[in-house]
C-alpha cells in the first residue's frame, strides 16, 4: 500500500485494468452454454451383402472387444445392420480429442490382419460439440421444387463455406440430381447383355484415369483420361457390348432421365394457421446448417454469414426464393450474454448504493471503482484460461461481486476511521491498511478455501461448473489486491 499510495503508476494501473477487460469482453467468444471436451468418436465398417445377425457376429462383436481395449474408453454403442457396422466410442470427460483418436485408430490398425474378408476398411470418424449446427437457413419458393431449391442451397452452402471459421455444412431436404437408368428386359436378351454387364461397363467408364506425362522446357504435363459422366446424354454412349460388329450403347437398351431422385427425407416451411388466409401456406423447402470450427466466436460468424447471404440475393440466389433464418445460435448467445453482462451491472450498482447509504458517498466512489476493475481483471483472467462468454461464467462473476467488496469494504472503512482520528495523510493510510492486512488476507484465502474444491468434481458436471470455482476464486484473489492497491490510493483522494 506504501508503494502506490502516492504512485503516478496507480492510476495507469486502474486504466490499463479496464482496458484488459474491455478487450476480452470484445475478443472472448460466446456462448449460451460452457463447452465441455467429451471425446467421441464413430467408427463405419461395411460388409457388402451381409445380414445384421452376420455382421453382429463377424465384425460388430469382434471389433467391440478390441475398442474395450483401448486406453480410456468409459463407453461403447455398437449397431449392426444389412451390410454395415457403426461403433460409437465414447471416451471419459477431459481426455485429449487428438490422443483418443490416435489411440483408437492404432488399435484398429494393428488388429487389421483380423478383419474377415470382404469387410472394408474402418472408417474413423470424431464429434465434438462444435459439430452442432450454429446457423440454419432455409429457403423456399413458391416458384421452384425441391429439387432445384437444392441446387440453389449446395451453391449457396459452397459460398458460405468459404469463411475461414466455417467448419462444415449440411443440406437437407429436397431431391438429389440422379441419372436413373431403366433397363428393358427384352432388348437386353436380343443383345446377350445382363444387368451385371450394364453396371461393371458403367463402373469402368465412370473414373479419371492417369494417362501418363510427358516433360516440358516449364516442367511436367500429366494427361487424364476423363470418365466421369455428367448428363443422360454421355451415359447413353456408354458402350456396353458388341453385336453385329457393331458397338451397343447403354441408350440402346435402357430409358435414361436426368432429373430428380425419389424423396427420402422433406422440409416444409410453413407461418401458421393465419397464413392460409394471406397467401402463405406450406411449402416445400431445403435447409442449410452450418457448423464452427473449434474456438470462433458464434456471434461473429452469424454477423458475416447473414451479410453474405444478404450479398448473394439477386445473384445465385434468384428471385422468387425465400431465405429464412430458423436458427441463430450466435445471436441467442449474444443475447443471453448481453443480458447476463447487464444484470452484473445492475448487481455492482446495487452493491454500491448500499455502501453509500451505510457508509456514504466518498466511500461508495471507492467501492464502485474496485469493482469494475476487479471484474475487468477477472473477465481478463477467464479469458487467458480459455474459458468463453456463457451463463456459467458471467454467473461466477456475478455471484463473486457480493463477497469481492469485502476485502475493499474492510480497508476504506478502516481508512475513513483513521483519517477521522488522525487526519488525512498518506502514512496514516498504510497503517489502516496494516492494521486490517493480516485478517483481510486471512479471509480471502478462506473463501478461496472453500470454493477451489468444486473445481476437482469429476463427471459431466465437472466441467461445466468449473468456471464457477475459477472465476469465484480469481476475483477474489484480485480483489485483494485491488483493496491494497487502488483503494488506499483512491481513499487518500475522494476522503
Amino acid at each position: 500500500a506504501g508503494t502506490f499510495i502516492e504512485s503516478k503508476l496507480t492510476p495507469l494501473i486502474v486504466v490499463a485494468s479496464l482496458m484488459l477487460g474491455i478487450f476480452a469482453v470484445i475478443v472472448t467468444p460466446r456462448e449460451e452454454e460452457p463447452q465441455i471436451i467429451v471425446p467421441m468418436v464413430d467408427v463405419f465398417v461395411s460388409y457388402p451383402g451381409a445380414s445384421s445377425a452376420e455382421v453382429e457376429e463377424r465384425v460388430t462383436k469382434p471389433m467391440g472387444k478390441l475398442l474395450w481395449e483401448v486406453e480410456g474408453v468409459e463407453y461403447l454403442y455398437t449397431m449392426s445392420k444389412p451390410g454395415m457396422s457403426i461403433a460409437t466410442v465414447r471416451f471419459y470427460i477431459g481426455e485429449d480429442m487428438e490422443d483418443s483418436i490416435v489411440k483408437l485408430y492404432n488399435k484398429l490398425m494393428s488388429n487389421y490382419d483380423m478383419i474377415p474378408p470382404g469387410v472394408s476398411e474402418p472408417l474413423v470418424k470424431p464429434k465434438s460439440i462444435d459439430d452442432v449446427p450454429i446457423l440454419t437457413f432455409t429457403l423456399w419458393s413458391d416458384r421452384y421444387d425441391g429439387y432445384e431449391l437444392r441446387r440453389v442451397a449446395y451453391e449457396v452452402a459452397e459460398e458460405l463455406k468459404k469463411d475461414s471459421e466455417v467448419s462444415e455444412y449440411k443440406v437437407v431436404g429436397g431431391q438429389k440430381r440422379q441419372i436413373t437408368i431403366t433397363l428393358d428386359p427384352v432388348r437386353l436378351r436380343a443383345y446377350s447383355l445382363t444387368p451385371l454387364m450394364i453396371a461393371d461397363a458403367l463402373g469402368k467408364s465412370n473414373f479419371t484415369l492417369r494417362s501418363g506425362a510427358f516433360p516440358s522446357p516449364g516442367g511436367e504435363y500429366v494427361v487424364e483420361t476423363e470418365g466421369f459422366l455428367r448428363n443422360a446424354s454421355e451415359a447413353g454412349d456408354v458402350a456396353v457390348g458388341v453385336r453385329g460388329g457393331r458397338p451397343v450403347y447403354l441408350r440402346d437398351v435402357s430409358v435414361i432421365t436426368d432429373g430428380p431422385e425419389e424423396p427420402s427425407e422433406y422440409v416444409f416451411m410453413g407461418f401458421g394457421s393465419a397464413s392460409d388466409k394471406h397467401g402463405k401456406g406450406l411449402s416445400e423447402a431445403v435447409t442449410i446448417s452450418l457448423a464452427k470450427k473449434k474456438g470462433t466466436n458464434a456471434t461473429h460468424i452469424a454477423e458475416r454469414l447473414h451479410r453474405k447471404l444478404d450479398a448473394l440475393k439477386g445473384g445465385i440466389i434468384p428471385a422468387g426464393v425465400e431465405i429464412e433464418t430458423t436458427r441463430n445460435y450466435g445471436e441467442s448467445a449474444k443475447e443471453k450474454s448481453d443480458e447476463l453482462l447487464k444484470h452484473m451491472f445492475i448487481a455492482a450498482l446495487s452493491v454500491t448504493l448500499l455502501i453509500a447509504l451505510a457508509l456514504g458517498w466518498r466511500e461508495s466512489v471507492v467501492v464502485l471503482v474496485a469493482i469494475p476493475v476487479t471484474l475487468a481483471l477477472t473477465i481478463f483472467v477467464t479469458y487467458m484460461f480459455g474459458y468463453t462468454l456463457n451463463r456459467v461464467t458471467l454467473f461466477a462473476l456475478i455471484f463473486s461481486i457480493g463477497i469481492l467488496v469485502d476485502d475493499a469494504i474492510v480497508v476504506v472503512e478502516n481508512i475513513y476511521r483513521h483519517f477521522k482520528l488522525s487526519g488525512v495523510s498518506a502514512p496514516v493510510a498504510v497503517k489502516a491498511v496494516d492494521e486490517v492486512g493480516n485478517p483481510t488476507i486471512l479471509a480471502t484465502f478462506t473463501v478461496i478455501a472453500a470454493l477451489l474444491p468444486m473445481a476437482f468434481v469429476s463427471g459431466l458436471m465437472g466441467p461445466y461448473m468449473r468456471p464457477i470455482p475459477i472465476g469465484a476464486s480469481a476475483a477474489m484473489l484480485i480483489s485483494l489486491f485491488i483493496a491494497f492497491i487502488i483503494s488506499p490510493w483512491l481513499s487518500y483522494i475522494v476522503l
